[in-house]
């Protein structure tokens, strides 16, 4: 029955991230992402690792996809530039990365088993993972909070010119 659960919940996770990358409507791909995050949060659940399963549904299918909504509503995709050759250059090289990912994790020799948890109460997994988050990985949590903040700027910036645009320059 775990087995089943894992790919169940994998199969979560995975489909509706592949229905992101290929929708064409912003907010039918922001609610796929919302089913995705779900999915690995229950993956979570399967590692015994509650504390980074609340996370992943408050934070990330919680506030960050409301973030995008709010950017996608806020910026009219109707209008929005459509893509070019740049873009579908950017889709070939991620598609080639994760090919090139993929294959080296299944040829890298590895039996491909995975570590069983120890047996460590659930508090000292959150401690160790807010040290890990805030001395380790600090520039990389910092640089995603900076990226987040500069995307909505530059949504708020954009929408703000084409509300001017509409009232016949005077903003």
């Amino acid at each position: 029955m775990r087995e089943f659960l894992f790919y169940f919940f994998a199969a979560l996770t995975v489909v509706p991230g592949l229905f992101v990358a290929i929708s064409r409507n912003p907010v039918n791909a922001a609610m796929n992402m919302i089913l995705s995050f779900i999915g690995l949060a229950a993956l979570f659940v399967m590692l015994e690792s509650y504390f980074l399963a609340i996370l992943q549904v408050l934070v990330y299918a919680g506030a960050i996809v409301v973030l995008f909504l709010f950017i996608i509503m806020l910026i009219d995709a109707e209008r929005a530039p459509k893509s070019g050759w740049l873009t579908s250059l950017a889709a070939v090289a991620a598609l080639a990365l994760m090919v090139t990912g993929l294959l080296t994790l299944l040829y890298s020799g590895e039996s491909g088993t995975f570590a069983v948890a120890g047996e460590t109460a659930p508090a000292a997994l959150s401690q160790t993972f807010g040290v890990e988050l805030f001395t380790r990985y600090l520039l990389p949590f910092q640089v995603t909070g900076f990226m987040l903040l500069m995307a909505m700027v530059g949504v708020i910036v954009i929408s703000r010119k084409d509300a001017a645009e509409d009232k016949g320059g005077e903003a």
